[in-house]
């Protein structure tokens, strides 16, 4: 059975683009493979804690206090979630340029030495090789070509952010304009939603 871990970093719960394109994705996967086990973990709603002095040596350090071992609790959960998961789908509108805060903290907990990456004479390695990552994204402009490719800073960080921890199977669905108006909107999803289809093909052929 392949496991879908499903990350959404919206914090819009209503007419949100991401959260329309996860759920086709989700869909989709499960016409693929029926048998796929989909964990869900919603930052947007359920957010994870930024690193803060009361609870980063829980992350990255040794835990010594009630928070501390709450933040350590965390990010072994958050890590086993994505060491189970075959493939990992990601929703990340743009905020600003780069990625909602709620999921750089997802990241924040990750991203964790010894764990999902370790040191060596070489450099850093990451420990989470043979994964397949789909990152679905929503940007009110042009991002992904012409003048705008230079304010880009989402796809770039998320791709060395993952590379960071072995993870080189990255798909990027990019719907774009969407602040153009409503018929530029529904050109972006339903464009999106094609290459969606076409992406999730594979998914019969990947297991955790």
């Amino acid at each position: 059975m392949s496991n879908l871990l499903v990350i959404n970093s919206s914090a819009n719960t209503g007419a949100s683009v991401s959260r329309i394109l996860i759920e086709e994705t989700v869909s989709r996967a499960l016409e693929a493979a029926p048998n796929t086990a989909v964990v869900r973990r919603d930052l947007g709603s359920n957010p994870v804690p930024h690193l803060t002095t009361a609870n980063l040596a829980g992350v990255r350090g040794t835990p010594a206090t009630e928070e501390e071992f709450a933040a350590r609790a965390l990010s072994d959960e958050l890590i086993a979630e994505l060491r189970a998961a075959g493939t990992i789908v990601i929703a990340a509108p743009m905020y600003n340029f780069s990625v909602p805060t709620s999921l750089r903290a997802w990241f924040d907990f990750v991203l964790r030495a010894g764990e999902t990456f370790r040191y060596s004479e070489a450099g850093p390695e990451g420990l989470l090789k043979g994964k397949k990552v789909i990152v679905l994204t929503s940007r009110g402009g042009l991002y992904s070509e012409g003048p705008g490719a230079a304010a880009d800073f989402q796809e770039p960080y998320l791709r060395h952010l993952l590379g960071f921890i072995g993870i080189t199977d990255v798909t990027f669905i990019h719907a774009e304009k969407i602040g153009y108006g409503p018929e530029a909107r529904d050109a972006a999803i339903a464009g999106a939603k094609t290459e969606i289809a076409r992406v999730a093909r594979s998914f019969s052929t990947v297991a955790a």
